[in-house]
This record gives structure tokens, sequence and C-alpha cells, in this order.
């Protein structure tokens, strides 16, 4: 259901600056800008550390055996977790302004790695480390020109919509993922809106090799997933907002995206884990009958000293035949209704030292047991009393109705980002502070304070039966110079409550921390 749900929404798009195009709003923003012919590189090396005490929350494990979290592997009883990784990104722009045409490329290096992970020789006694296997991974490739009629885009491109809750182009300091789809998409300004239409290729395959061995052939195109996308916007440059903004006037945005997703067959033996290789022929192809719709509000005000912003979602899906076994088929199909919001606001400042606001969330939840964040095809039925597994289980369980939030939406540091893994069948609310403390030349001391209060929506869902998940404190230091270095110290505290205890046991949750430092590197 995740392939279901969540593949569907990677669809249109919200703004980040030029060379990243991670939207419908900014796609062609750089042909514009750009006064002659020629090359942009830009990007960030990212390097962070993490402590971590606690985050099994010394409650013991599920019914299934699991913990919430990993534990020492010397001392099961230990408490301390440490972690550190780096990322290089590089966007690489080509651009002929006076034809109208620019091609991009987004590149990750050494994408999240482990420090540490690849010592060459014994561990004690090396000097260097390998090269991992998979160094380069290449997240975007696409194209735009310019046409009298609007902007045509092909290729492999960021997905992103309002504030990222349902498809996140992953753009943010500390996002580890990031949407991406293969596209064509034409975008066309009329009546101070923009007007999107997008045709992805979700899913294609089985392949085999033509007759030169160097290109591929779809031999079954009945399986292929296609997703068609309509989106329809209202937004202002990010400079225009704030021009608007200094001149006391308000700024309304708001943009309505529509997608559908369908699926006729599928050959599952090509993405299940099987014991032993099986030919691919007709016997494997079986009736799928996926149908899925995705719709989506965006909403942002902006007055001269407050933004309020809200994103809304609902998920439809029915698949008719839910079996993965050719040959083998279930009689009900499954299905899917799920519900998703999200709101941001902010007081602050004219000259934006210090804000204040109040942030909240929605998912919808489903009765079975587990949150089933990111549920596999490989497991099984979940019991009471266990933090994961999947909403839908048929033939006994047809049905899974846990919104997901993108993971690359952060709202916390420990609860939903390390334990649960994301947003789902919850709600909580976020008051926040922040305070520009002092400025040092081009740049200046930031500090920050959010706090978190969560709660489940199913009760069913909680390994501990009770709604109240926990409350959690994340206070902020953080170094930002204006020409492109951030050093940010993050700590968090969290105080379970009653939804993660462990009452078959007669354990209670205790308290988990971490302190994480985030070094960024921009050119």
């Amino acid at each position: 259901m995740r392939t279901v749900v969540l593949l569907l929404t990677s669809l249109a798009l919200l703004g980040v600056p030029a060379a990243h195009a991670t939207g419908f709003t900014d796609l062609g923003d750089d042909i514009e800008a750009a006064d002659e012919a020629g090359f942009d590189l830009d990007g960030y090396l990212r390097t962070r550390g993490d402590l971590l005490w606690n985050l099994d929350l010394d409650r013991g494990p599920t019914p299934s055996g699991a913990l919430f979290f990993p534990v020492p592997l010397d001392d099961p009883n230990g408490q301390l977790l440490t972690h550190a990784d780096l990322r290089f990104r590089a966007d690489l722009m080509g651009v002929v302004p006076s034809w109208g045409v620019a091609a991009k490329l987004r590149v990750d290096l050494l994408d999240n790695l482990t420090l540490g992970s690849a010592p060459i020789g014994p561990p004690g006694t090396s000097t260097s480390q390998a090269s991992p296997a998979a160094a380069v991974v290449v997240r975007r490739a696409y194209g735009e020109v310019l046409l009298p009629f609007g902007l045509l885009a092909a290729g492999r491109m960021g997905a992103h919509w309002g504030l990222g809750m349902l498809s996140n182009g992953g753009d943010c300091a500390d996002c580890d993922s990031g949407d991406s789809s293969d596209r064509i998409a034409l975008m066309t300004p009329l009546a101070s809106h923009i007007w999107a239409l997008a045709y992805d290729f979700s899913a294609s395959g089985p392949f085999t090799t033509r007759t030169d061995d160097r290109r591929a052939i779809d031999v079954d195109p009945t399986d292929d997933v296609r997703t068609v996308t309509f989106a329809v916007l209202r937004w202002e440059t990010e400079l225009a907002r704030e021009r608007r903004r200094r001149a006391d006037r308000t700024t309304v945005e708001y943009g309505l995206l529509a997608s559908y997703r369908w699926q006729e067959n599928d050959v599952p033996a090509t993405y299940l884990p099987l014991a032993t290789e099986v030919t691919l022929d007709g016997a494997q192809v079986m009736h799928r009958g996926l149908s899925a719709f995705a719709g989506d509000l965006w909403f942002r005000l902006t007055l001269p000293s407050f933004r309020v912003e809200l994103e809304a979602a609902v998920l439809w899906s029915k698949i008719e035949q839910p079996s993965l076994v050719p040959g083998v088929f279930l009689r009900e199909p499954v299905e899917s209704l799920q519900f998703g919001v999200a709101l941001e606001s902010e007081y602050a400042t004219f000259g934006g030292d210090f804000g204040v606001g109040l942030d909240a969330g929605f998912a919808s939840g489903d009765a079975t047991p587990g949150f089933g964040a990111f549920p596999t095809l490989d497991d099984g039925e979940p019991q009471p009393g266990e933090l994961h597994g999947p909403q839908a289980v048929p033939p006994w369980d047809n049905r899974a109705d846990n919104f997901r939030f993108h993971p690359d939406y952060r709202v916390d540091r420990i609860l939903f980002r390390e334990i649960i893994g994301t947003v789902t069948d919850a709600f909580y609310f976020r008051p926040h502070v922040r305070w520009r403390a002092v400025r040092l030349g081009d740049g200046g001391l930031d500090l920050g304070l959010a706090a978190l209060a969560a709660f489940a929506v199913q009760v069913a869902s909680t390994p501990g039966g009770a709604l109240p998940l926990g409350v959690e404190l994340d206070p902020t230091l953080a170094y930002v110079h204006g020409g492109g270095f951030t050093a940010a110290l993050e700590y968090a505290l969290l105080v379970p409550l009653d939804g993660l205890d462990n009452p078959d046991l007669g354990l209670e949750a205790r308290p988990a921390q971490s302190l994480r430092l985030r070094l960024m590197y921009r050119f």
C-alpha cells in the first residue's frame, strides 16, 4: 500500500532556488534570469554527527520480540549509540537563454555515507576509506524549453508540493531522501495563475534488450504504472513576497493539485524476493486493477508580521486483485481512504530577528495494530502491542487508512523522526520560538526552541493501548553565515507517555535524548 499511496503523490511541485528547480513554480526561472549562455554549479557538503541516548525507551520488546530502536551490541542494557555521516550534493545547469533552453543535473556523492563505514584492511590498522559501490546517486536529469504557449520540461525531475507534507523534493538542510518523477510536464501562466499538466512514467517493465544490446524494450505495457496530474497555483517569488511585506501589503497564495494513477496488470516476480529464479513469461502476468487518486490543497497568507501556511490532502485507492501469487486470487479488493493536514504559523518582528508560532498536524489512522509507517511486502499480520506492521493484511483486513507524512517533513527529532519513522495515525501541536541573539558581520547566532505534544488517532495502533504518545523539547543553537556556512547544535528530550508503555511486561517507557551537530558548506 505504500507504493499505491505514497508513490502516486510524487507529483507537481513548489518552490526552491532556481538551479534546484523542484516544482512548477520555479521551472524555467533560470532561463529568464540568465544573461548569456553558460553553466552554473551550486550545491553543498553536509556532515552530521549524532549522540542517541535510550531511544528504545527502556520499555522492553514488543510481542514479536522487536525493540523500538537498536541497542548497543556488546551491552543490551547500554544506552548510548553514535552515528556520523556526510553528503556532497552538486546541481549543474547549462542554459542558452537566446534559445530558451536549459538542461539540469543533480548528483549526490557519498549520499548519507556513514563515516568510518568503509575501512581498508582490518579496522584496527586501517589508514584509509574505500569508495562504496553506490558512491554516485543521480537524483535529477531533465531539460526545459520556453515555447510561445508555455514551458515544456521532460526527464527525471524533483517532486515537491506545498509544505512538503505529502510530496517532498528533499531540499531541506536535514533531508535524507526526496521525491523525483520521470515526467513530461507543460506549464503556462494564464490569468495570474500557473496552470500545469504532467504525465509520469511511474513504473515500467519487465524489460529485455534490443538487437544492439544497448537499449531495453518493455515486454509488457499492460503492467506499466502511469500517473497524470493537473495543478493550478497562484504564487509569488520570495523576493516579491518580501517587497510586499515591507510595503505593508498582504500576499495570498494557493494551489490545487489533482492526480490519478492506474495499473491494469502486474508481474510480481520482477520485484518480490524469491528463493529461486522464475522465468518471466505470460504465466507471471496477473490482473492488478489499481486505481488511485490524490487531491491536495495548499494555502499561504503572508502579512507584514505574520505568516500562516496550510496543506490538506486526501488519498483514495483501490486494488481489485491484491494477491501477489499468480493463479491465486483473493475475492475482496483492498481499498484506502486517507486524510492529512499540516499547519504552520509564525508571528515575527519586522526585522525578522524574533519569531513565535504554532504548528499542528493530523494524519488519519487505521485500527490495525501498529503505526504502519514503512510496511514491506514480507511483513506478517501485526499483533496488539506492536510498533510497526502493515495496515492491510488481505484477506482478513482489506483496508489501509493511515495517512503518512513524507519522512523529510520534519516536526521533531526523536518520536516521529527516529522511533515511529514519520507522522502517521497521529496528531500533534508544536509551539516554537526563534531569536537572532547576536549579529556577527555577515552572520549571526540563532537560538530556537520547539515543543511537541503528540497523540495517536487510533488507540489500537499504539503499543501501550493509550492515545497520549509523548512530549518532546527541541532546542537549537546555530551559527549561520551569509556566505554559505552553517553550524547547528540540536538537542532533543522526549518524555514518552502511556501510548508507548509496555503493559504486557508492566514496564513504563522512559525518557530519550539526542544531540546532533550539523555542518553545512554551501557553494
